[in-house]
Formats: structure tokens, C-alpha cells, sequence
């Protein structure tokens, strides 16, 4: 069912709304003293795929029960496929679909036993719900292992075929909290997978992850929550602009001497290059001139008396923008993710 308004005019105000899967505006939610959200806001367009950051207690998991009906915001607006949060429940839960970080199936049943079964449960008629399954089998390449039982799927299959029991009703908009927590390398690629698949097939997404390379890889836009808040937003790039460009970083064989260097590139290049210490020992500064710079921390090195290891130019990483502007673990005490 198509669920977009229509636009008769054309006028781009109206094609914007159109594109919008999710409109979130000033969104709170608190837990006795803890404020869970505090004043969320952003949009998310049709087919895309929203990448949702944060440490621990920032408000992820709150914010996905919110806009999946289980709870109830204190206050401001969403609307999800043109349905609102408040007004309108029923619209929001037959349009989404939720797949929690723990697979919800009957071990003891096959994968297109449990698929028929959800399709059953959610009205489907019997030749319906099996030529759904054995569609989502195939998309999913779960076909081989439709008759084994579940409990004797591998992790990365069981999440395969939870996420695909959440789409036997063809939801526009998928929330994924944390799919490939605690799943090897080889699984959470499966799992990466699907994601591309969802886009392929127009389905929106928001997916709520720990690791910061899959944001990085599967994300159209990206925000980073911090104590219920949004603190910035954008694709993973421009995140990554925010933190800084282009940045040196040099390796020392005896790292007790990083302290030098640091006072070295400071007296001669300036504070503005930020020259710091990183956890390993080595030490970083801003590069804006490239290989002009580096060469002339090799330079400043050589002087010093401080022989380098290896030095080199780097890109910053989504894990430098996650700890930049959430600062350090210690900091955050909150509820829901």
C-alpha cells in the first residue's frame, strides 16, 4: 500500500515530505531523573539507510522503542510513512517492522516453519505465507537449510532468518538494534548483506550499532547520539571532516620520547597543528599541507634527536569522530542503549 501523500503541484515543499520515511521532531523521553532523550531530532528518506551511534546509555535502544510503539514519548512528534507516532499506533507498527539483538524464533521448528507461522500470525493466507517463505529463503540464502531445525543453525543464519521473519508483511521501514552483537566476522558480513538487499528492495532502515565500521560501510547518513541527544549528523565523510582532515602520525622507537617531539612540532609549527600523544605512544598533529608536513616532522624529529619508526599520513576514522564528540566512557550513565 502506498502510503505517500500526493503532490499535484510539484511544489518542493511537498516533494519533500513525500521522500521522508521518518520525521522525528523534539523528541524527550525520561526514566525518573535520567533523560533518556532530550530533545531528538532528525528525517530519514524514503530507501535509505540511517546509521544511529552512541555510546552506551545514549539513548539508541530508547529511541527505537519509541518510534516502534513499545513506549511512549514524554513529548515532540514523529511521523513514520505518513502515520504519526501518537495519533496514529496502529499505522506506525503495520508499516515498520523491528528486529531486536536477539533472534525471537522456535528453535524447534524449521527456518520455513517459522516463516510461515509469522506470516501466518500476521494474517497472511496459507499459499501467501509459504510463496512468501520460500521468497525470503532464497533472498536470504537460507533455501538449503529451510527444513533444519533452528537450533541447529549457526548464529549469522539465525539472525539472517529473524530479520527475514520481520519481513514476511513487506514493511517500508526496518529498525535493526544492534544485529551482529556478538556474531564472528564472517556472520556480521552476512548480516552486512542483508542490509544491501533491504536498500535494493526500497526498504528503509535504521540501524542502531556498536561498530563503528559497519555504520561507516552500510550508512547513507549517520547521527551520533550523546545523553539523549544528537550531536551531530551527516554522512560518514562529512563526520569525518567535522573531526579534521588529513592528520600525521609518527611512530617511535622509544615512545618515552613522544614528549619531545610534541614540544618540537609545537615551537616550530605552531599549537594550531594540535601535536598530541596517542594510547599507543605515538604522536599525531593535523597535516593540512600533506606531505609538506610530514616532512617536516621527519625534519623536526631528526633534529630532536628522536628516531621515528615509521610516519605517515592518515585519514580520521569513524572511530576518532565517536570519540571526539562523546568524549570519554567514563562520562555517560544513562538507560535504554
Amino acid at each position: 500500500m502506498d502510503v505517500r501523500p500526493r503532490n499535484p503541484k510539484g511544489d518542493k515543499a511537498s516533494t519533500q515530505v513525500v521522500d521522508l520515511a521518518v520525521k522525528v521532531r523534539d523528541m524527550h523521553k525520561s526514566f525518573e531523573s535520567v533523560h533518556a532523550l532530550n530533545g531528538v531530532s532528525f528525517d530519514v528518506p524514503r530507501g535509505g539507510v540511517l546509521g544511529i551511534l552512541g555510546p552506551n546509555g545514549a539513548g539508541k535502544t530508547t529511541l527505537v522503542d519509541v518510534l516502534c510503539t513499545l513506549i511512549q514519548p514524554d513529548s515532540g512528534s514523529a511521523q513514520v510513512c505518513g502515520h504519526d507516532l501518537i495519533d496514529d499506533p496502529a499505522g506506525v507498527r503495520n508499516a515498520i517492522s523491528m528486529t531486536g539483538q536477539y533472534a525471537a524464533l522456535d528453535e524447534t521448528l524449521g527456518g520455513r516453519d517459522n516463516l510461515v507461522f509469522f506470516a501466518r500470525m500476521l494474517g497472511l493466507r496459507r499459499s501467501a505465507a509459504r510463496e512468501r517463505a520460500d521468497y525470503l529463503l532464497e533472498r536470504f540464502g537460507l533455501t538449503d537449510a529451510a527444513k533444519r531445525p533452528v537450533y541447529a543453525y549457526s548464529g549469522g543464519m539465525r539472525r539472517r532468518l529473524d530479520i527475514a521473519c520481520g519481513l514476511v508483511t513487506r514493511p517500508s521501514v526496518v529498525f535493526l538494534d544492534e544485529p551482529t552483537t556478538g556474531l564472528d566476522p564472517r556472520s556480521r558480513q552476512a548480516v552486512w548483506s542483508l542490509v544491501e538487499t533491504l536498500r535494493a528492495d526500497g526498504i528503509t532502515t535504521l540501524l542502531t550499532t556498536q561498530y563503528l565500521e559497519e555504520a561507516d560501510l552500510l550508512s547513507d547518513n549517520i547521527i551520533v547520539m550523546d545523553r539523549g541527544r544528537v550531536v551531530a549528523e551527516g554522512s560518514a565523510d562529512s563526520l569525518k571532516q567535522q573531526v579534521g582532515g588529513t592528520y600525521c602520525e609518527a611512530i617511535l622507537d622509544d615512545p618515552t620520547q613522544s614528549a619531545t617531539l610534541v614540544a618540537a612540532i609545537a615551537g616550530e609549527l605552531g599549537a594550531a597543528h594540535r601535536p598530541s600523544v596517542s594510547a599507543n605512544g605515538a604522536v599525531t598533529l593535523t597535516a593540512p599541507d600533506g606531505v609538506a608536513t610530514m616532512e617536516q616532522v621527519i625534519a623536526l624529529a631528526r633534529t630532536a634527536g628522536v628516531r621515528l619508526l615509521d610516519v605517515g599520513l592518515r585519514k580520521p576514522t569513524l572511530d576518532d569522530v565517536f570519540l571526539t564528540l562523546t568524549g570519554p566512557p567514563g562520562d555517560h550513565v544513562g538507560v535504554g542503549g
